[in-house]
């Protein structure tokens, strides 16, 4: 560990695997992610910082069950009061102990004071090759960033749908809290992922597996004892990929559900598995009425914006 890249250790437990396919879930692994960043973060603007983006994260190869995992979290790049942590994630059998690349995301975290106002890092000038093309990377997926985040944020999902939808409604548990009271990023990146493989295996009816996801922009904290609603909608299959998008909102108790707020939104690419855990043909989706015509194509714009990936896994290749 050095004050601009940290690497954390963790034991892949039965609990972190998926509920059939036999993978460590994609939204386990962010969590974990998302703890590596933070402890980067910290260690960096020398206080409390909160995950304001996490974006361009695809999972390549499954993680099993007593795997030894790592996440190597690295500063590639700061803004005014921003740090862009690049994270690698890799796994082993504990027995051989030689590991190889799972996964790779670009986190953008910002350091805040006690009043939770924006606060000034100082400011980081690489110097090796390597730090100045990892500076330019951040800075590239900045402007991509931006047009993600525009592109969302034009999105509308109000009005009728005949698209499939799923949603779940619980309330932030204290073993939800991260180091400022509230619920941590990863957490939540756990609860999209929840939402979105329950909307897809519904729609396919079959099992299914993450393999991206993006554009996951955090708008404001939830609080330990909201109730938080996670609401997943299909917008867009492709051959053998369903295209998700999650709102997560949170209210008080006692306020009652119209007072809540949008507290989280998120892109979750998964991959439709057939019995045997190779990718497969998933039933396309159709839209006719004009929202959800908008939204395939809101779909298709931002595959193109981000460019085609095909993350691979030991047993299957998928174009997203």
């Amino acid at each position: 560990m050095n004050d601009r890249q940290i690497t954390l250790r963790f034991m892949a437990a039965p609990t972190d695997v998926a509920t059939i396919g036999g993978g460590v879930r994609g939204g386990r692994i962010l969590e974990w992610v998302d703890k590596a960043a933070y402890a980067c973060a910290a260690a960096w603007s020398g206080g409390y910082s909160v995950t304001a983006y996490v974006g361009n994260t695809s999972f390549g190869r499954d993680i099993a069950s007593g795997d030894l995992v790592e996440v190597t979290a690295t500063l590639i790049h700061t803004g005014r009061t921003s740090m862009h942590i690049e994270c690698e994630v890799r796994s082993a059998d504990p027995r051989v102990g030689t590991f190889t690349h799972a996964s790779r995301c670009l986190l953008v975290f910002v350091a805040v004071d006690e009043s939770g106002t924006p606060a000034p890092v100082r400011q980081w000038v690489p110097m090796r090759a390597e730090d100045v093309a990892r500076d330019g990377f951040a800075c590239d997926r900045s402007e991509i960033r931006s047009r993600i985040t525009t592109a969302m944020a034009g999105a509308d999902y109000s009005g009728t749908t005949a698209a499939q939808e799923a949603s779940t409604r619980f309330l932030a548990a204290p073993t939800d809290v991260n180091w400022g009271g509230k619920a941590h990023g990863g957490r939540v990146m756990g609860w999209i992922d929840d939402a979105a493989y329950l909307c897809a295996v519904r729609w396919w009816s079959g099992e299914a597996v993450t393999v991206y996801m993006g554009g996951v922009r955090f708008y404001r904290p939830i609080h330990i004892g909201q109730v938080v609603d996670v609401s997943a909608r299909l917008i867009h299959t492709g051959r053998q990929t369903m295209h998700v998008a999650v709102h997560v909102y949170a209210h008080w108790p006692r306020e009652g559900a119209h007072t809540r707020l949008l507290a989280a939104h998120g892109l979750t690419v998964l991959a439709a598995l057939d019995t045997i855990g190779d990718a497969t043909d998933v039933l396309p989706w159709a839209p006719q009425l004009p929202k959800d015509v908008a939204l395939d194509l809101h779909a298709r714009e931002l595959i193109a914006i981000r460019g085609r990936r095909s993350p691979a896994t030991e047993h299957r290749m998928v174009e997203i």
